[in-house]
């Protein structure tokens, strides 16, 4: 697939995220309503006269991923159109003067544990041997996470509070990241129905980088026996835009070939991963690069073992995909990983030393699928730390 033309000049260059073949979906606002809007090169196309009408009104993408696949397909062929060389000028507006917002309402959140790097990394971290879990090898491990505070790419994150340990209390000081990848579920299922891979596969609208904030020293000291807690509900950072997976289909890429036979509710008819390029950046230097591709299970798969009990997913649902690393070391997701729980502390740069995030630091996510002259982009999933909040004389 080569570059589609626009009428939008900078749409047309192949160093921009979002070309004609790309047309994320995202919520905006320059001062009145948030609007929802189309990346157009480095503008935005506000699609209230487009679509069903009044289908945008709630200043959301949710009433429309509820339609359906088939809705999906037009509304795109229709943006297409509109946007294509030699169609009608229409008004756009610039990013750089718009303030981006949550382009979904988030209905639930849940949060999986996919990357096998990042799995036998831990393990070697936290127990000295880099033996998966029993059942790693079999289905999609995941736990549910908070959705209350998912939040978009330029909010600034609190350093959380919490128990370090047996009668300890205080700032988080093993303040990480987790670079993932964030499946939107566009259309839902009912209760007590499982889903097929096929199936979840249809039910996904798009995608989004995700960095699912994590407070590792209150992790270790709450884990057992029922996983992360309080260490992870603090914050989640999204890309304010969805990259649909229309705009995706030309990067699909196969799991990895299986050690143990998965059941068969979890085989795949189509490849279920993406080729992503994907960063990690702290003070603007990148500090890993690695590719969507290094994951275990698809989020089709994902939802699938999501529903398999019966648990009805919901238009809105967001699936994490869990972190995403690679073998060599520059391709650890998270500083966990590259400072090998703070043993190895890396230097930046500007000479400054890091194990984990420190108050002030701003860590940035990018990701891209290079094509032939064009790359379908997520824009960046950024935010910066702010300092605990003075500990509550009754929390002590």
């Amino acid at each position: 697939m080569a570059l589609k033309k626009s009428w939008v000049t900078s749409a047309n260059s192949p160093e921009t995220g979002f070309p004609l073949n790309n047309l994320p979906y995202g919520v905006f606002s320059t001062g009145g309503a948030a609007r929802c809007g189309v990346a157009i090169g480095d503008m935005i196309l506000t699609v209230d006269e487009l679509g069903p009408a009044g289908i945008f009104e709630a200043g959301n993408w949710n009433a429309f991923m509820a339609l359906g696949p088939k809705a999906w397909a037009a509304f795109r062929a229709e943006v297409q159109a509109a946007l294509s060389e030699g169609a009608e000028v229409r008004p756009l507006v610039a990013q750089a003067g718009a303030t981006m917002h949550m382009p979904f309402a988030v209905a639930e959140y849940t949060d999986f544990y996919a990357g096998r790097q990042h799995a036998e990394n831990m393990g070697e971290i936290l127990r000295g041997t880099k033996g998966l879990p029993a059942n790693w090898l079999h289905i999609p491990i995941g736990y549910n996470g908070r959705a209350s505070s998912v939040v978009v790419s330029g909010t600034d994150i609190r350093r959380p509070l919490g128990q370090l340990g047996a009668g300890r209390f205080g700032p988080c000081q093993k303040l990480d990241i987790e670079l993932e990848l964030g499946a939107i579920v566009g259309t839902g299922s009912r209760m007590g129905q499982p889903v097929s891979v096929a199936e979840a596969d249809e039910m996904i609208f798009g995608y989004v980088l995700l960095n699912d904030w994590s407070a590792r020293d209150i992790q270790g000291w709450e884990y057992q026996p029922l996983g992360p807690f309080q260490s992870k509900a603090f914050a989640t950072s999204i890309s304010p835009w969805i990259v649909t997976k229309a705009a995706l289909e030309a990067f699909r890429k196969p799991t990895p070939l299986r050690e143990e036979l998965l059941l068969p509710y979890l085989n795949e008819q189509k490849p279920g991963l993406y080729d992503i390029e994907l960063e990690v950046q702290l003070a603007g230097e990148t500090i890993s690069h690695t590719n969507a591709t290094r994951l275990y299970y698809s989020a089709a798969q994902q939802l699938t073992h999501h529903s398999i009990g019966g648990c009805p997913m919901r238009v809105g649902d967001l699936l994490g995909s869990g972190t995403i690393s690679g073998p060599l070391p520059a391709e650890f997701g998270s500083l966990m990983e590259l400072s090998w729980n703070g043993a190895k502390p890396f230097t930046l740069a500007n000479g400054e030393t890091r194990s984990f995030i420190e108050d002030g630091d701003t860590l940035t996510l990018t990701g891209h699928a290079q094509g032939d002259g064009f790359r379908i982009g997520f824009g960046e999933c950024s935010g910066t730390i702010l300092p605990a909040i003075n500990t509550p004389d009754w929390a002590t």
